[in-house]
């Protein structure tokens, strides 16, 4: 091979032999012939790992009937309680979510439970329904209603509401408590009203707020509400941070967790008509629960006058300051009595 081949052989030889050690950090001579020169063949720069954000904690779930922490927004069981002397105590009360006090006739009241977060293992004494329970149930969707009937004429009204019907004359669940006086002796067994309750809405926002308390308010020890021929008053207690209820000059005492003592209490002024679906051939009164008036919230001992709003059936109820703000209620059982505008 002549010289200037066996050059070029070399030179091509050499940057192979480079291109295999590179990397290294090896110095090679590129031809002997010529003066050594060292050649450095830089190392890869090191690249650096990808940035990794830290995920953020899920946000808290929580019930938006309490405000409480819950693994799971559960469904919605309503159920119609008695509160006449003969039905007391009650049991399982103490477990709602949602009490609403409601007036009947002869100036008497009875319950409406809502539960979600928490379910007794009973419920009672179940009573009948009315009218108004209709427009109260439908901002919570399609709930479960437990009751134990109706006005003839009414009953099948009821059943056509955008309710889940559990009737005691429909589904089973109920049994009768020989130990008490008919027909105030009427008790439901919540497992088995769950398993009936196919299709129950889930709980949803209904316009309650918790939080802090707003500023403002003004300190209360007690607060009462009457109807025509029964009383409520809602004793502040520091120790228990609850509203203790008494009822008709006592304490008001459940079977299974003693004295009822909701975290919030709405005392909700409105209009009180009645009922066309007659009871002992009475026309009963109808608490109307939309439209808009004044309001009294109790809670961490202190009072708050404030405006509630419900524009229809379907929608929830929202409850404002004069700086038109949303009050803020405590976390844990909210009571709202529906009583007539003063």
């Amino acid at each position: 091979m002549p010289r200037s081949g066996r050059a070029i052989a070399a030179t091509v030889a050499a940057a192979v032999a480079v291109a295999a050690l590179a990397g290294t950090g090896i110095y090679l001579l590129a031809d002997r012939s010529a003066p050594a020169q060292p050649i450095r063949v830089a190392a890869p720069t090191p690249t650096r790992p990808a940035a990794t954000r830290t995920p953020r904690p899920p946000a808290q779930l929580r019930s938006p009937f309490t405000g409480e922490i819950v693994h799971a927004l559960g469904p919605v069981l309503a159920v119609k309680i008695d509160n006449i002397v003969l039905a007391r105590p009650q049991t399982g009360l103490t477990r709602a979510d949602i009490v609403y006090v409601l007036p009947v006739e002869g100036g008497l009241s009875r319950f409406l439970a809502i539960f979600s977060t928490h379910f007794p293992p009973v419920i009672g004494p179940v009573r009948s329904a009315r009218q108004d329970d209709i427009e109260l149930l439908r901002q919570f969707g399609r709930p479960a209603f437990a009751f134990s009937g109706a006005q003839p004429e009414l009953l099948p009204v009821v059943e056509h509401s955008r309710i889940v019907d559990l009737y005691d004359g429909v589904v089973g669940g109920y049994f009768r408590d020989l130990n008490r006086i008919a027909p105030y002796n009427l008790y439901a067994r919540t497992r088995i009203l769950l398993n009936e309750a196919h299709g129950a809405s889930k709980a949803h926002d209904i316009g309650f707020r918790f939080g802090a308390p707003p500023s403002g308010g003004r300190p209360v020890r007690s607060f009462s509400a009457r109807y025509p021929a029964a009383s409520f008053e809602f004793r502040w207690s520091r120790r228990l941070a609850r509203w203790l209820v008494w009822m008709d000059g006592a304490p008001a005492q459940t079977t299974d967790r003693g004295q009822l003592r909701p975290a919030t209490v709405v005392i909700q002024y409105t209009t009180v008509r009645t009922s066309p679906y007659l009871e002992e051939g009475v026309r009963p009164p109808y608490a109307v629960s939309t439209g808009s008036g004044p309001a009294v919230v109790l809670r961490d001992g202190r009072a708050w006058n404030v405006h509630w709003s419900r524009p229809k059936a379907d929608g929830g109820t929202t409850y404002t300051l004069a700086s038109g703000k949303r009050m803020t209620f405590t976390r844990g059982q909210v009571w709202i009595v529906l009583i007539a505008r003063k």
